[in-house]
């Protein structure tokens, strides 16, 4: 069972690290279109590291929900 933890951090520092994890999550959803269509966004993409489209919607997904718990609280 994971364990949940308190974190007191100001504003700030709650808006970068939802901006990280939003990054991320782009990230892994851009890779999971490309695994899926083919479709590269830019010229700087690189695709993550994963098996397949489904995975990485999947990590994706994740990202989101961690971010979506963050935005809660932070309103």
């Amino acid at each position: 069972m994971s364990k949940t933890i308190s974190l007191r951090l100001d504003r700030n520092e709650v808006g970068q690290i939802l901006e990280g994890l939003q990054s991320r999550e782009e990230s892994w959803r851009s890779s999971a279109k490309f695994l899926r269509d083919g479709f590269f966004p830019d010229d700087t993409f690189v695709c993550e590291e994963c098996s397949n489209f489904e995975e990485a919607e999947g990590i994706a997904n994740y990202y989101r929900r961690i971010i979506a718990k963050i935005e809660r609280q932070f309103n």
